[in-house]
């Protein structure tokens, strides 16, 4: 197990770090991180390029993080047990962990990059399928009513956990303790790299996404 895990966790890291936002800013001429908020997001990449461009960085984005999680779920044959289940999703986390850390400290960027939402989004959409659905759908809420993305992402993080421990005991879904800290390790993680927005939201000084002319 431990050789798994370390190898995708590895192979993670490694997809993790090519930043499309980058990419996609320098194919228009533009040094994404020396423009707007200076992040290489989607967010800033659709402040500064427009909704094309920022589009799709966040559909690339969101797909690296369901590879990342995917490839073991891929390549590793599901257990029948409860304790093989639990192993294999440990691996797939690792993978997914990999990723994320790769897309906020990218070796390619000296160790910078984006908050990892999209990617968020992407892994989750393997491991924790439904939580994300209903942390998705809160975050189009929160920013239709707000306008602030950092305000939506952190909604949606905080709502994995809670969705984790809610939804076993009014559905048929079943989440081990296993499933609910990893959702409240996630939460935990969005937060921590939103911490310069949360200052500006409680000081009132965090930029709202407003629509374009």
């Amino acid at each position: 197990m431990f050789a798994a895990v370390a190898i995708f966790f590895g192979l993670g890291y490694l997809v993790g770090s090519v930043n499309f936002a980058v990419l996609v800013a320098k194919r228009h001429g533009v040094d994404i991180l020396k423009e707007g908020s200076g992040n290489p997001g989607a967010t800033n990449v659709k402040r500064v390029l427009g909704k094309g461009p920022g589009n799709l960085v966040f559909a690339l984005d969101v797909l690296k993080g369901f590879v990342g999680a995917g490839l073991p779920q891929l390549l590793l044959r599901v257990g029948e047990t409860p304790t093989a289940s639990d192993i294999h999703f440990t691996i797939c986390v690792a993978g997914f962990v990999g990723t994320l850390l790769g897309h906020c400290f990218s070796c390619f960027l000296k160790f910078k990059g984006g908050k990892g939402v999209a990617s968020t989004i992407g892994g989750l959409l393997v491991l924790l399928p439904v939580p994300i659905l209903i942390g998705a759908t809160l975050w189009g809420l929160v920013f239709l009513t707000s306008r602030y993305v950092s305000l939506a992402s952190l909604a949606l993080g905080l709502s994995l956990p809670l969705s984790c421990w809610i939804l076993p005991q009014f559905t048929a879904l079943k989440f081990g303790p296993v499933q609910f800290w990893f959702a409240a390790a996630i939460a935990a993680f969005n937060v921590w790299t939103h911490r310069s927005n949360i200052g500006r939201l409680l000081n009132g000084t965090e930029n709202r996404f407003v629509k374009q002319a």
